[in-house]
């Protein structure tokens, strides 16, 4: 009898390690996956749909080098709240690993509690949180780029154009009369834009007069829309708009072509980000420059960031800033090197 009751309890044993060996190996082949959850402030954001878009074709590379991937990617349409009830829907579809685009910046902490408790990384991009919410935990990280660099270079194809067309001081009053279309109130990458580009126009003895500067949300028809009222207020006294992206430039450009001015009363525009739109007008001389924010860098630092922090791979070529940062740099696009960023 004795015998039959070890004999038991050896079987129930060897069914129970067989079964934690199952489930290890479950979870083991859980892991070959990476199931990518993206929520973005807004796809309608040109550079952003452009990131995107270059994001799933680096997750394709990846499935072709062995890499099993998949995607689901979310708008959450301007909206906070419906981004923080994205990612909770992500993570219990089975995600494991979030790329979040902040609607809020300044406010991700349900977002990383979540994730936490998930045990979920999260790699937030293109709108960049706070530092102090950066050290809530240790599986969070960022791509982008410095916000200070887009402006300071904007800033020096101001002076350079400046420098090599006195024609752009229409009036001849030996000052640029200027007007600044910022992205977004309060965010921080549109005043580091602004403040910057204006700062190197100043460091380098361009003598400046703002004239005006409005508030755009990063939109094209809004950009329009603002820089029709300027027009209004100021008519052919505008020599130069600096924008804080591509959409708002060539937003002020279609102001300037409703109302039917001249080209020779057109002030020169400048963008940043790049964008196709972008690098068109470049090339046909509408825009005057933009500043390349690198999308397709971008997309590759978190494709392989995905995947390292799934299965590990990929990670070898991976080069932080400060332990969990990923900053891809900015450059200058002018009509004589436009053809190198243009597909």
């Amino acid at each position: 009898m004795k015998k039959k009751k070890l004999l038991a309890a050896a079987i129930v044993l060897c069914m129970v390690i067989q079964l934690l060996c199952a489930c290890g190996k479950q979870k083991i082949s859980m892991s070959d996956k990476v199931y990518v959850g993206v929520t973005c402030y807004d796809q309608n954001d040109t550079f952003l749909s452009e990131l995107l878009v270059c994001f799933k074709e680096e997750l394709n590379h990846l499935n072709k080098n062995g890499v099993e991937t998949t995607v689901t990617v979310k708008n959450a349409a301007g909206s906070q709240r419906t981004q923080n009830d994205q990612v909770k829907e992500l993570i219990n579809a089975g995600c494991n690993v979030l790329c979040v685009n902040l609607v809020d910046r300044a406010d991700p902490s349900e977002i990383i509690d979540v994730a936490k408790e998930h045990d979920v990384p999260i790699i937030f991009f293109n709108r960049e949180p706070v530092a102090e919410d950066m050290r809530q935990w240790d599986r969070l990280y960022y791509v982008g780029a410095d916000a200070k660099q887009s402006g300071v270079l904007q800033g020096e194809l101001a002076v350079e154009m400046i420098r090599q067309n006195s024609q752009i001081d229409h009036n001849k009053d030996g000052k640029i009369q200027y007007v600044v279309l910022e992205g977004e109130a309060g965010h921080q990458d549109a005043i580091i834009r602004t403040e910057n580009a204006v700062d190197t126009l100043n460091k380098n003895g361009i003598e400046l007069e703002k004239l005006s500067y409005q508030i755009a949300n990063w939109n094209r028809a809004q950009a329009q829309n603002r820089m029709e009222q300027m027009l209004g207020q100021y008519k052919n006294k505008i020599e130069l708009v600096l924008a804080n992206n591509d959409d708002m430039a060539l937003g002020a450009l279609d102001a300037y072509k409703n109302l039917n001015y001249t080209e020779a009363l057109l002030p020169v525009f400048i963008g940043i980000d790049g964008t196709d739109m972008g690098l068109k007008a470049v090339e046909d001389s509408s825009m005057a420059g933009t500043v390349y924010n690198d999308k397709e860098g971008q997309a590759r630092a978190i494709a392989k960031l995905s995947a390292a922090l799934v299965i590990g791979k990929e990670a070898e070529e991976i080069k932080f800033t400060n332990e969990n940062y990923i900053y891809l740099p900015y450059s200058k696009v002018t009509k004589e090197n436009v053809h190198e960023y243009l597909k």
